[in-house]
């Protein structure tokens, strides 16, 4: 692996793990054996180490969404895919990390913003678009109201003053609101996918 990458993969780890503000470039440069002075080589300050990681965070999970659009038997299903990243990702991720992007990494917060609202706006907004066309939503639902709940609903388990900022619980915060969104808006069809992919997921679970 080429030293930048390898950087960046510390950073990525690092930072998901301590939050972005604790974390200097000599606590990243040590554990690779590397000088500070060699890291500025490849990065020139840690705003643009910032920036790198989350640009690469950004660019896989668009490439995960849509992977799953491809790959999923229905609109249901793909959602319960895109919770399986999400599950793996927040198993890892510090719950400060994204007010510290606010607070201290201001443009590279904004680039997370249009990603939010334009790319995952899309791929939220499509869903609830094949699920209606599929039966498995109801057809009078508020296609975009219920896309723009979502979008935010996702973002809600980094929020202290609602939850705390527990990192213990916030897979279990965003299951308990996945659910609830998808069943308010499930037809009788798709009450029972919701069902059979919940029963999978407990079996992988239990018999991985």
């Amino acid at each position: 692996m080429e030293a930048k990458d390898r950087i960046l993969q510390k950073a990525h780890e690092l930072f998901y793990r301590y939050g972005v503000r604790s974390v200097s470039m000599d606590d990243i440069a040590a554990p690779l054996g590397m000088s500070k002075k060699t890291l500025y080589q490849y990065y020139q300050d840690k705003e643009e180490l910032v920036g790198a990681v989350f640009l690469t965070v950004m660019e896989q999970n668009r490439t995960h969404c849509i992977r799953d659009v491809d790959v999923a038997e229905n609109a249901i299903h793909e959602i319960f895919l895109a919770f399986d990243r999400v599950q793996e990702m927040f198993a890892t991720m510090n719950p400060s990390i994204l007010y510290e992007l606010q607070k201290y990494h201001p443009r590279v917060y904004d680039k997370f913003k249009k990603f939010k609202n334009e790319f995952l706006y899309n791929i939220i907004r499509a869903n609830l678009e094949r699920g209606v066309e599929e039966s498995l939503y109801r057809e009078e639902i508020d296609i975009d109201v219920l896309t723009r709940f979502r979008l935010h609903s996702i973002m809600l388990a980094f929020n202290a003053e609602v939850f705390f900022a527990d990192p213990t619980k916030m897979v279990h915060i965003e299951q308990q609101l996945l659910e609830h969104f998808l069943y308010g808006m499930a037809t009788a069809k798709g009450t029972k996918l919701i069902q059979k992919y919940k029963q999978q997921r407990i079996k992988k679970i239990t018999h991985p």
